[in-house]
């Protein structure tokens, strides 16, 4: 017979917006239990590995560098560029509440708890057509997201006085308990031990993250209008596969929606050392490289450039004939630009060195590059672009790159440069011209210059494939982040929380992220999800 561990609140997974939960729950004077499938040291989920980076409206920082935002201004954003629907209630009212919320919710909250964001608000998700965000509003923690894991962990032990929190780890729920159609507790088996744990809570609150670490889940989700890659590297967490998703909407009527929209990326290259099956690492691509087909073509008409709609390189690099495009720069454009998303790779940020941290952004980050060229067999480095292009072939086991095509593509583009003018017409170097007249852009991107500029190399060819990351759909719920079953009437007992509810309404985002969303997503649907239960709602 199971044994039985008894609280007043079952969460339900130990990433970002479970911890929230579990925090929230213990300083209202809540018994907790949260079960995490993970072990003790990943606590933390994908949060523990991510770069930090949150979306937030009219903060202090951003009227310290003369940004005049308001909650009006980027609603209309999210709306433009997530394209949602007039009719989708509930993900609309998520997506208000964001906007209006995100500075107390999350920017003055966090304060509260000891963090700190980076002096420069970043402008990332322009949009192609000026549709994305029209003003900067990216706040990157100083840090990373591990230290916003560290410091909420550290809150809950010490918000531990009375003993009332219980943190199990590598326990994987199967399945919950209900009667009459209200949830009260759940089934667990203990993987280190094969013991089974039975919960018995008045609320349970999932927390159990979206679907992107199945591959299978997330290809059956895929939408048939949209190119799908032959292969795909794995960003987001293994344990992320939906498996409560069908299990709620299975046995207790839970609606998913959107499953089918994901925010992936166009630009990862195989983890050195993965920590788990198909582990991808992801870039951030260099704006001024040339992206490239497997055959050393520059992708176009419209050149391939990050910073303007991820959601959109993701569709071109899907739709190309193999699943695996190419980078091509040089070694003084790699210095300045080349950055891998998360904590790991950025360790200045990090460990909160910050005078090395603008050394590197002065002088420019030469050991992350050198890092990855003798780690990363996907990071090719020549002399000369025929030494390159034989490397890219030995690589991909095939002739795809012709020495001829990839000189002819690099002449090509700087011929832009022949005239000696600064009026160029290339899309690519508009772009580019466009980012650097924000500040913090200039510093990480290089003036247009020849590729082939003397002094500039050695050459780096860069093979990426497009990398799983986050969903944007998932179980529905309402503004108190209660699920909400085919009639729309909330399950009793039952919440939902983070990636798992879409960020919230089941997919808030849209289609499109603003980016920066999901950190801070995770915090407003589990502080809403504790008041809506302390309410007794």
């Amino acid at each position: 017979m199971a044994k039985v561990i008894t609280s007043d609140i079952l969460v339900v997974g130990g990433g970002l917006a479970g911890i929230v939960a579990a925090l929230e729950a213990l300083r209202a004077g809540k018994s907790v239990v949260l079960a995490d499938r993970d072990t003790e040291e990943r606590m933390g989920g994908l949060a523990l590995w991510a770069f930090g980076g949150m979306l937030l409206v009219d903060t202090p920082l951003q009227k310290r560098m003369k940004i005049a935002d308001t909650p009006e201004i980027a609603l209309a954003d999210w709306l433009s560029f997530g394209e949602l629907a007039s009719d989708e209630d509930l993900p609309l009212q998520w997506a208000r509440y964001y906007v209006e919320n995100s500075r107390s919710e999350v920017y003055d909250w966090l304060s509260n708890e000891g963090i700190k964001f980076l002096p420069a608000v970043n402008w990332v998700e322009r949009g192609r057509f000026g549709d994305g965000n029209r003003l900067p509003r990216y706040h990157v923690i100083w840090g990373t997201a591990r230290e916003l894991v560290r410091c909420l962990v550290t809150a809950l032990h010490r918000e531990n006085t009375s003993g009332k929190l219980t943190l199990l780890h590598q326990h994987r729920i199967t399945e919950l308990d209900h009667e009459a159609g209200k949830v009260s507790g759940a089934l667990a088996i203990n993987e280190a031990t094969g013991e089974e744990v039975r919960f018995a809570a008045s609320a349970v609150v999932l927390a159990t993250g979206g679907i992107n670490g199945s591959h299978k889940e997330c290809r059956a989700n895929w939408p048939v209008d949209r190119p799908q890659p032959a292969r795909m590297l794995n960003g987001a967490h293994p344990y992320a596969d939906g498996r409560m998703h069908h299990w709620v909407a299975d046995t207790l009527g839970g609606k998913i929606t959107h499953a089918g929209e994901m925010w992936n990326y166009a630009a990862g290259f195989a983890h050195p050392y993965p920590h788990f099956p198909g582990h991808g690492l992801s870039t951030i691509p260099c704006k001024s490289a040339l992206w490239l087909n497997h055959r050393g073509e520059r992708i176009g008409p419209e050149p391939l450039v990050t910073g303007f709609d991820t959601h959109w390189l993701c569709q071109r690099v899907a739709e190309q004939e193999k699943p695996w495009t190419w980078h091509l720069l040089n070694w003084r454009i790699a210095a300045k630009e080349f950055a891998i998303s998360g904590a790991e790779h950025n360790a200045r940020i990090r460990e909160k060195q910050f005078p090395l941290f603008v050394k590197e952004l002065l002088l420019g980050n030469h050991a992350l590059v050198r890092q990855m060229q003798h780690e990363s067999r996907d990071f090719l480095v020549a002399d000369s672009l025929t030494e390159l292009s034989a490397k890219m072939n030995a690589l991909t086991c095939s002739h795809d790159v012709d020495a001829a095509t990839l000189q002819a593509t690099a002449d090509t583009f700087d011929a832009n440069f022949a005239a000696g003018t600064s009026l160029h017409d290339d899309p690519q170097i508009r772009l580019i011209q466009h980012a650097r007249e924000w500040k913090p852009d200039r510093l990480r991107t290089c003036k247009p210059e020849p590729l082939q500029k003397p002094g500039a190399g050695p050459y780096i060819a860069i093979r990426m494939q497009l990398i799983t990351r986050k969903s944007l759909g998932g179980l529905q719920t309402d503004l108190q982040s209660r699920i909400l079953d085919a009639q729309g009437q909330p399950v009793p007992g039952l919440y939902c929380v983070g990636e798992a509810a879409g960020f919230g309404g089941g997919g808030a985002n849209g289609k499109r992220s603003l980016e920066g969303t999901f950190l801070p997503g995770c915090i407003m649907t589990a502080r809403s999800a504790v008041r809506s239960i302390l309410a007794g709602n």
